[in-house]
């Protein structure tokens, strides 16, 4: 199966950070709570170095290099940490949004969280460029007349800028000014920017696996005492200049102000921005028929309201005069058609009505729970061998199919969370020696939760749970991507022998 070339060169790039980090610590499948976690660090350290900052021209950069050098066992790692995860954020953060473009995850019903993905980039760019201001050297000095460039391009500020901050007659009103958006009024936005960024998704974690945390934390703190974040000499506005430093993270912009005219760089960040935010329908991707409610069988339990990734499922109040209080409904537009909410619904269990059409609380048009259960028995009934194994997989995931034998059947599902766990108790009572689910790489769930919440209910930790009476040593989780097609092929042997070995002892205590 053909696997798009760039979703391909990161899923390599991803093997190659589980083999150095595991697949619990690997950052690559944590970029959006670690971009969390560095804006702690960004924040304490920044709340620390205001104390003994001096916001004023003849204060700033003096109070700067206090820090640096007369308290660099406190204060100046604190510069540093900051500035180091100032830029690690920015990394992370395009990382996030690589990663969603390489995996598709920024089409269809994700739309939104892209395109408010996007300015969030900007605003951080943004924050970091004022936090430069501050230092108030040379390179402060050359952003600072940049700036004015840039802004005095815009009809509205035409030359106010170049009057106020670089004509030779600043005051410490700019410190005033940059310290307001620097320490509050940006970061302010920025907060209320990423509410929005992550308003349609539900069950947010922004608190990333407390060991990658704890790593990051320790590496930065590595770079920050080998390599001090040091200022350039203090600026002057009666000279140029001669070598700068730039933190192409923040500052990339800049020097093409040596070759463009300021408006020029207005349009092409302002159609590269729009591009940016036109790309979910510039590809445009079909989701699948969203879930539907049969009130019939929906007892208003509420398990697939709190196992929605996307807040698609609400509860409110019971419109069909049945005994229960509740009932649920799927708001089309944010449902992202993955079945999880029919994999969670009691309902599902595919013992309850063995000969008759079997049919459930929340179920998905393109694929019900009743043909699920079909075709696990076709399944069954197509092995032939000593040792037969059904294989349960995502349509993310491993293409199931193609593992297809004599004794190894696979049954593709639209995520791996839509499995009743009943229905794997199902497939070994009538025939199957084992089952195998396969699904995305784990802690990377297409659909943000399948394969979590598949683990937790075979765990016994999450409703609907599996129940008790199976037997868990013929159950196998191997979550993997396309590309990973010959480890779960190596898995799958090893499971066989497992329960051939099961099998002969069974086999042994009967004959006993």
């Amino acid at each position: 199966m053909l696997v798009n070339p760039v979703k391909r060169a990161y899923l390599e790039l991803e093997s190659w950070f589980n083999l150095s980090f595991g697949t619990e610590w690997n950052p690559l499948y944590h970029l959006g709570t670690l971009s969390f976690f560095l804006f702690w660090v960004i924040l304490v350290t920044g709340i620390y170095l205001f104390i003994p900052f001096h916001g004023s021209l003849d204060g700033a950069h003096a109070s700067v290099e206090w820090m640096t050098h007369e308290q660099w066992y406190i204060a100046g790692v604190m510069r540093s940490l900051h500035r180091y995860a100032s830029d690690a954020v920015v990394i992370t953060v395009l990382l996030h949004m690589f990663k969603e473009f390489a995996s598709g995850r920024y089409r269809g019903f994700r739309w939104f969280s892209w395109v408010t993905g996007v300015p969030n980039l900007w605003m951080i760019i943004t924050l970091g460029i004022s936090g430069y201001w501050l230092v108030w050297d040379e390179l402060a000095q050359y952003v600072a007349i940049g700036s004015a460039r840039l802004m005095d391009a815009l009809p509205l500020l035409s030359g106010s800028m170049t009057r106020n901050f670089v004509s030779g007659q600043m005051t410490d009103r700019f410190f005033i000014l940059i310290e307001f958006l620097h320490l509050l009024g940006q970061p302010l936005l920025l907060v209320f920017m990423l509410w929005i960024h992550v308003k349609r998704l539900s069950n947010v974690n922004i608190n990333p696996p407390r060991g990658l945390a704890m790593g990051t934390f320790f590496a930065l703190c590595t770079l920050s005492l080998i390599k001090p974040a040091v200022s350039h000499a203090p600026a002057d506005l009666t000279s140029v200049p001669q070598v700068l430093h730039i933190d192409w993270f923040y500052l990339n912009v800049y020097p093409l102000l040596e070759y463009w005219p300021e408006i020029n760089i207005w349009i092409f960040t302002t159609i590269f921005s729009v591009f940016l935010m036109a790309m979910p329908w510039l590809l445009p991707k079909k989701d699948g028929p969203v879930a539907v409610v049969d009130l019939d069988h929906c007892n208003g339990c509420g398990i697939c309201f709190e196992d929605c990734p996307f807040d698609a499922i609400s509860m409110q109040a019971r419109s069909d005069g049945a005994k229960y209080e509740y009932e649920v409904a799927v708001d089309p537009a944010l449902c992202g058609a993955c079945g999880i909410c029919a994999g969670s619904c009691p309902s599902s269990n595919p013992f309850r009505s063995s000969s008759s059409e079997l049919k459930t609380g929340i179920d998905m048009p393109q694929l019900p729970v009743d043909e699920m259960r079909s075709e696990t028995r076709q399944a069954i009934d197509a092995m032939s061998g000593n040792i037969n194994i059904v294989v349960f997989g995502c349509e993310h995931g491993l293409n199931v199919n193609r593992l297809d034998s004599a004794d190894t059947k696979g049954v593709k599902l639209i995520c791996s969370g839509m499995l009743p766990p009943t229905l794997v108790e199902f497939a070994l009572k009538h025939g199957a020696d084992g089952v195998m689910v396969t699904g995305c790489r784990h802690n990377d769930c297409y659909f943000r939760f399948g394969n979590r919440w598949t683990k937790l209910r075979f765990d016994g930790q999450r409703k609907p749970a599996l129940r008790g009476r199976a037997d868990k040593n013929r159950i196998r989780i191997h979550g993997g991507a396309e590309t990973d097609k010959n480890e779960i092929e190596a898995d799958i042997t090893a499971f066989r022998e497992e329960l051939s070995r099961i099998k002969q002892l069974e086999a042994e205590a009967v004959e006993a």
